[in-house]
């Protein structure tokens, strides 16, 4: 029983990396949403990783199965929300900071992360903001992951203490 619900894990956290990579194709690709999930089930797009190696060599590796249902639900929904999520982030970012001005793979992972935040109320808030804190720190290595943090768990506090 332990394996089955540590796979499911598993397939959820692989869901949501390919989600914020599905989310960043569709910004800045040409093919539609439904285009994109259906590369990504089908295991056209998203199955393999770069693994950086010590010696300046990379690798790829490839990554386990994924919850295709949370997938599809979340790509959808950020679409979907999109604009609302963007203008509700927008509102949580310091002055000088705007939205559009971010990284793309940055905003992707935002994206995803607020609306899971917003939707997913039957998974703790604080398994959903490390899950993308894990996330950032495989696409960044500065100070953004320490930011995506202090952001969501700001966003999260006011979302599930009252809503935005």
């Amino acid at each position: 029983m332990a394996k089955y619900i540590s796979e499911k894990i598993k397939m959820k956290s692989g869901a949501r990396l390919a989600a914020v990579q599905a989310t960043y194709m569709i910004a800045y690709g040409q093919l539609s949403v439904d285009e994109v999930i259906r590369d990504f089930i089908n295991g056209e797009v998203g199955r393999y990783v770069i693994d950086e190696k010590d010696n300046n060599t990379e690798e790829m590796i490839k990554i386990s199965d994924i919850d295709t249902n949370y997938f599809a639900t979340l790509v959808r929904g950020v679409h979907e929300k999109k604009e609302y999520i963007e203008k509700s982030l927008s509102s949580y970012l310091n002055e000088g900071w705007s939205f559009e001005r971010m990284d793309g793979t940055m905003q992707a992972l935002l994206l995803c992360a607020v609306y899971e935040i917003i939707n997913t109320l039957d998974v703790d808030v604080k398994v959903i903001i490390q899950e993308y804190v894990d996330l950032a720190y495989a696409f960044f290595s500065k100070n953004e992951p320490k930011m995506i943090n202090a952001l969501l768990d700001q966003i999260a506090h006011e979302v599930r203490m009252g809503g935005i």
